[in-house]
């Protein structure tokens, strides 16, 4: 007759049958946050990466500042995006 604690392995699968009893609901949760810290952790390397590198003079890809951009009043008839509407008159 065997021993029910003799190796690692019978006390490694009560374990895990009482993870998916008691935390089920939690799983979901908790592995979109470890995917979140992963994701922080990746861009913060690459970043610690890229830091001590100089910065491309290339303006082509980055924000564009001080420029307005006014697109035409719609004609009549014609349907629009609401952005052209006074906040007061918007449904």
């Amino acid at each position: 007759m065997g021993r029910l604690f003799d190796g690692p392995w019978p006390i490694v699968i009560i374990i895990v049958v009482a993870l998916l009893l008691f935390a089920a609901p939690k799983l979901p949760a908790m592995a979109r946050s470890l995917g979140q810290s992963m994701r922080i952790i990746k861009s913060e390397v690459k970043e610690m990466k890229n830091d001590g590198k100089t910065e491309s003079t290339d303006t082509a890809s980055g924000p564009v500042e001080g420029k307005i951009v006014n697109h035409p009043p719609a004609k009549p008839g014609e349907p629009t995006d609401g952005t052209d509407v006074p906040p007061s008159t918007r449904a």
